[in-house]
């Protein structure tokens, strides 16, 4: 009779935990194994795969990355009989099998025949039981590059990084990325200030995953990329986000349904229907043409499609469109609006450029210290995110013709900047520009407008 896992005791825990992995570890040992013979034995025609590695992936829940790993293993343990005896037994786990595997593979050039099998011996001495780790298994390996010369560590070999970016179906971006340490060591240095968990005033633990806060961060390197000034010229001008969006849907079609097209453009950089050319010129230009390509080996393909333009829901609207990226909803397209560097191509109900609007920059540095010593972090009552972790938020939408101005601006961090676009929370500047939100009905029946969080907490004068 099984005992349930509730009923052990506390030694009992502690060993049967140990005794499973043990036997995980052997059983991924058998897998390697049993995939190495399928791999000699069984033919093409009874996989139905060019290889173990699609079998593999087509039969069990192992991921396409996962299974080339086991089969990659399972081909050269085959050579060296010692590594494959340590992860027989379990004594080795398998990403450290890998690790001397892959510097039997390519020793240092000149490391002598009887110097390669003494360092391998070494190594699986090194990497063998509970006490094992990584981290000095590396430094070993990488000292032995360094003394016999010949061939670059894996860990600082550039030809070997590679960086993937695909979309998905759902149009969402997946990145993959194997770097050189170096590269590496410059990545995880970027991202670190802008990673640490941010807790409320109030002592509110940051509920961020850590893989969340990483994506954070990230997109937060590149809103600072892209608002520099010495970013590199590609195509005659300096990258920027482009977003193609139809006329109407630019405008907001609750308050503003009869608003002119002049409320969003402006005279000294719009380019209008007569003329035809210079916009799809410069829509072309922008990525949107034909001619945007790929952006080369592992890199996304711009969507072609241009079928989202249509009034799909007969209610008059439609989405807005990236580039690279394709649909973006109408409220996610007016937040991009609102604090990015932007040209906003506005389209007809066919999806042609009929003029080209304003390119507005983001907040200014001058603009962004004003607006750090008013709101002194996100100003969304009860947040008070750092200064560093927000952005300008139009009050006015920029899109409806706002100005990027302190009575039109308010400091929000990329949630509260997301919640404001996407709920019905409002902001307004008050009589003691300070800005205030007023919170939704399901909120607040009242609907009572609330100070800023720094006109509530500790910065009120």
């Amino acid at each position: 009779m099984t005992t349930e896992i509730w009923q052990l005791s506390e030694d009992q825990l502690l060993a049967d935990a140990a005794a499973v992995s043990h036997q995980i570890q052997l059983l991924e040992a058998r897998r390697i194994a049993l995939v190495a013979e399928i791999d000699t034995r069984v033919t093409r025609e009874k996989l139905g795969f060019p290889g173990p590695a699609g079998w593999l992936t087509s039969t069990t829940l192992l991921t396409p990355g996962k299974a080339n790993k086991i089969l990659a293993l399972a081909r050269g343990l085959k050579n060296f009989p010692d590594i494959a005896d340590a992860v027989n037994t379990g004594s080795m786990s398998i990403d450290h099998a890998a690790l001397i595997l892959d510097f039997a593979e390519t020793p240092p050039h000149d490391l002598p025949p009887e110097g390669r099998d003494m360092a391998r011996a070494a190594l699986i001495t090194a990497a063998t039981g509970p006490e094992a780790r990584t981290g000095p298994l590396r430094a070993a390996i990488t000292r032995l590059h360094d003394l016999y010369g010949g061939t670059t560590p894996p860990a600082e070999d550039t030809d070997r990084n590679e960086l993937f970016a695909s979309t998905t179906l759902n149009g969402r971006m997946i990145v993959k990325g194997d770097f050189d340490a170096v590269t590496g060591e410059k990545l995880l240095t970027a991202l670190s200030p802008l990673t640490a968990p941010r807790p409320a005033v109030d002592g509110t633990p940051d509920e961020r995953s850590p893989a969340r806060r990483r994506a954070d961060a990230f997109g937060h390197i590149l809103d600072r990329y892209l608002a520099a000034n010495n970013r590199p010229i590609e195509g005659g001008e300096k990258p920027h986000v482009n977003l193609h969006i139809n006329l109407r849907d630019l405008t907001d079609l609750h308050d503003n349904a009869d608003a002119d097209a002049g409320d969003i453009t402006d005279d000294e950089t719009t380019r209008t229907a007569t003329e035809p050319d210079r916009a799809r010129d410069s829509d072309s230009r922008n990525g949107s043409g034909s001619g945007s390509g790929t952006g080369g080996d592992g890199a996304a393909t711009p969507p072609t499609d241009r079928g989202t333009y249509r009034d799909l829901f007969g209610d008059g609207t439609s989405v807005g469109w990236l580039p690279w990226m394709g649909p973006l909803s109408r409220t996610t397209s007016r937040q991009l609006a609102c604090d990015c560097l932007l040209t906003a191509i506005v389209m007809d109900e066919t999806g042609n450029p009929i003029n080209l609007a304003r390119t507005a920059r983001t907040v200014t540095a001058t603009q962004k210290r004003a607006l750090t010593a008013r709101d002194h972090g996100c100003a969304f009552p009860g947040c008070g995110k750092p200064a560093a972790w927000t952005e300008g938020h139009h009050i006015r939408h920029w899109a409806d013709g706002g100005p990027t101005n302190l009575d039109n601006l308010v400091l929000l961090c990329g949630f509260h900047h997301r919640l404001i676009h996407h709920s019905d929370w409002e902001v307004f500047i008050a009589d003691d520009n300070h800005p205030w939100f007023i919170p939704p009905a399901s909120v607040d029946p009242n609907r009572a407008p609330r100070p800023s969080h720094a006109r509530a907490g500790p910065h009120i004068a």
